[in-house]
């Protein structure tokens, strides 16, 4: 079994189920079909040689009527049987006559989709010559929607999960006059169309055992790629009926498991799903109809990685098949089964394999390998990814959902529990828990994954680059690599040790909070804390220079509007400067600033003049002016104490200049200051696995920046703040040292172990 992956589901009790319906009518009807013809079946007999089984075939769904998929079977009789049946129709009308009709009743057809069932809808509805309506949500890319598009639908932009997205869909064909949703999963209320799409796939699946006995042979394994799971239906249909025992195997992504989930729990169960380059898989929730006999017909579940089914794709190329991923996922879901030990019956030396490619080739991203375990890895592919913050500066930034989705898809990859936290759209969070067998502490691992803006990186390096140099022990570069995608990255690495490593037998949980915004208001810590998530303690593993982190100063914004009068230039006997009457505020503030308290591990609080604004042009007394003042606070500070101080500066000023007015200062944002005591518990078993680790361990300081660590203390958290070294915070170059984010991976390792056993 792959060490630490999610395991693929095996069911040796399968049994015979009933056949869906009599499908011969079907093949009559889909010869109707514009350029109708059989697709080919091809032989993989190396791949095979590489299984160690008699034969692997390739039932080629790269084109099918001129689409480049399987999808217009379904679509197409689904469609046919649901006009006939809607407007009162022979069920062996002719599909012209079907088609005037359907344009006579006014109907439009309505569906959602994640690529190839909106595609083929759409297609069906040209050949009718009515309408088209298809819904796509926000994970469907541009490409697709504009293929959709290009068979002359309306294409409908949602920014909804694909199950929200089918609720709309059928609304809409609801609120409508002729109005028909013809969609492939069921749910309450809506299950005769889905049975119709199912048994239009019968036709592959005939042609296909047709083909493999022209070899003289007999199928004896079918793999298919599962979305909602209506194809997987109708081949366990075939596969368990008339006499047949053909083993059936599904393969989702491992981003979109709702049927391994479902098969896991025996019923049907939604799971939240992220963005895959298998796009016409990526479903949350298995259909009603299907689940049934896909319980008893299925022998073996198995969800693969992008990279994975693009390492398919890549093999197909290679046999002359154009495929698209959710193609290649068959080669990798066999492929993950050869690798099971000890060796599935379903695999024996006399096995004959028939992979289901279901689509044809088309344009994606390219993904990244979510497998890595390795921390100095991990930073160098997170480095990659763009993830600035969007509200940090002027320039444009990326947002955390790239990020958040291969973090995601590197949790679900592992079957470490996964949660999705986006409360604002773009900018999502991600929980990752490894659950311990029970009764122990639990640790929170927090990181940010949003760095700051790609556009005040050095114009001569790449920002994105993570390159890996051997200069100063090895260094890996790029924005956000030192802050902080390396604390991230060892992270990660920490849960991929303990989840593959299950004879260490934590008991308590380990939760990664892989966070966004710490760069600006720290939203993503809040709404994991506002979402529940608690521990009994937290390492949050900022650049620290490994130094062990046990407080920080807070900040406060506080805005100071100082009154004038506007007036003409001209007129100085009408007009009060507010600006020139700010300079006396900042020269108190100057002055005030020297007597701001001390910390014993802080140092001294401090203040400065962040923005200025005033005015409306050259030739006008300015009526208002604003200061913008930061404290950098500790402990023995508080949001009333420095306003106080503020009003206070004020009155003074005022007492002395007639035409000095203000308003009241007023607070625009906080956060608090975050101090643990040596003695604390956590404090002194962090020195202590930090000595076990490296040797020797610092003695704990306050740290100059502040971090969620004050946040993560609010909640009654404490928190340790310990991550590597580097050069370049913020600044035109950045990079992290190699053997620094070794040694905080061992560390954070060691007192996880330490803490949670």
């Amino acid at each position: 079994m792959d060490n630490g992956r999610r395991e693929i589901y095996m069911n040796s009790r399968t049994r015979p189920i009933r056949p869906v319906a009599d499908t011969s009518c079907v093949h009559e009807f889909h010869r109707q079909l514009p350029s109708f013809a059989p697709t080919p079946l091809v032989s993989l007999s190396d791949l095979a040689r590489e299984i160690g089984v008699k034969a692997v075939f390739l039932k080629d769904e790269s084109i099918r009527v001129g689409l480049p998929a399987f999808k217009i079977l379904g679509a197409s009789w689904g469609t046919y049987r649901a006009l006939t049946t809607k407007l009162g129709l022979p069920a062996d009308l002719p599909l012209h006559d079907v088609a005037l009709a359907a344009q006579q009743n006014g109907i439009s057809l309505f569906a959602a989709t994640e690529g190839n069932h909106g595609r083929a809808i759409a297609a069906m509805a040209r050949i009718l010559g009515i309408p088209a309506h298809i819904y796509v949500p926000s994970s469907v890319n541009r490409e697709a929607a504009t293929l959709i598009a290009s068979e002359g639908a309306s294409v409908v932009h949602s920014t909804s999960h694909y199950d929200d997205v089918v609720l709309e869909a059928w609304n809409s064909s609801q609120a409508v006059s002729g109005g028909l949703l013809v969609q492939d999963n069921a749910f309450e209320g809506y299950e005769q169309i889905p049975s119709w799409i199912v048994e239009g796939y019968s036709t592959l699946l005939v042609e296909a055992e047709q083909q493999v006995a022209d070899h003289g042979l007999k199928p004896t394994l079918m793999v298919t790629p599962v979305g909602v799971g209506s194809l997987a239906h109708a081949v366990v249909s075939h596969c368990k009926s008339g006499g047949r025992e053909h083993a059936v195997m599904t393969v989702e992504p491992d981003t979109a498991p709702c049927l391994w989930k479902s098969l896991e729990a025996g019923q049907p169960v939604s799971v939240h799903t992220s963005k895959t380059i298998m796009d016409g898989l990526n479903c949350g929730t298995v259909s009603l109809t299907a689940f049934e006999d896909l319980r008893a017909g299925v022998s073996a579940s198995a969800t693969v990685s992008d990279f994975e089914a693009q390492e398919g794709v890549l093999y197909l190329e290679t046999q002359g098949v154009g495929s698209g991923p959710c193609g290649g996922a068959t080669i990798a879901g066999l492929r993950r089964l050869a690798q099971v030990s000890p060796r599935p019956e379903l695999l024996s030396e006399n096995a004959v394999v028939v992979l289901l490619n279901t689509e044809g080739r088309r344009k994606y991203e390219a993904p990244l390998d979510v497998s890595i375990d390795d921390p100095v890895g991990l930073t160098r592919i997170l480095t990659s990814i763009d993830s600035s913050n969007p509200d940090l500066s002027k320039a444009s930034g990326a947002g955390e959902a790239e990020i958040a989705n291969y973090i995601s898809a590197w949790l679900q990859y592992r079957n470490i529990e996964t949660h999705w936290i986006e409360r604002k759209t773009g900018r999502p969070s991600v929980v990752g828990v490894l659950r311990g067998t029970g009764l122990g502490k639990s640790i929170m691992l927090n990181g940010h994954i949003d760095t700051v803006s790609l556009g005040s990186y050095s114009a001569s390096r790449d920002p994105l680059s993570g390159d890996l140099t051997t200069d100063g022990g090895g260094r890996v570069h790029g924005r956000g690599c030192l802050d902080m995608k390396a604390g991230v990255a060892a992270a990660l690495s920490t849960l991929a040790h303990f989840n593959s490593h299950r004879s260490l037998s934590l008991r308590g949980d380990v939760i990664l909070a892989a966070v966004a915004d710490e760069e600006n208001f720290s939203f993503g810590t809040e709404e994991v804390l506002e979402a529940g998530w608690r521990a009994d303690a937290a390492i949050i593993p900022e650049p620290t220079s490994q130094e062990i982190g046990i407080a920080h100063k807070g900040f406060i914004w506080v805005e100071i509007d100082i009154l004038g009068v506007a007036a003409h230039g001209s007129e100085p006997d009408k007009g009060v400067d507010a600006i020139l009457h700010a300079g006396a505020v900042q020269t108190a503030l100057l002055e005030h600033s020297r007597a701001l308290p001390v910390d014993e591990r802080l140092g001294k609080a401090s203040l400065h003049g962040g923005l200025i604004v005033g005015g409306e042009e050259p030739s006008s007394y300015p009526a208002k002016c604003t200061l913008t003042v930061e404290y950098r606070t500790v402990p023995l500070q508080t949001s009333e104490s420095i306003l106080a101080d503020l009003e206070g500066i004020l009155k003074r000023i005022a007492t002395g200049c007639s035409d000095f007015k203000y308003a009241p200062p007023r607070m625009t944002f906080s956060r608090p200051p975050f101090a643990l005591e040596d003695e604390d518990a956590f404090v002194q078993l962090f020195v202590s696995r930090t000595a076990d680790t490296l040797g020797q361990a610092p003695k704990p300081v306050g740290l100059p920046f502040w971090c969620d660590a004050a946040l993560l203390h609010q909640a009654g958290i404490p928190t340790v703040v310990y991550g590597p070294k580097g050069v370049g915070l913020h600044g035109k170059e950045e990079w992290v040292s190699v053997e620094s984010v070794r040694e905080v991976f061992s560390v954070m390792r060691n007192v996880v172990e330490g803490f949670c056993s």
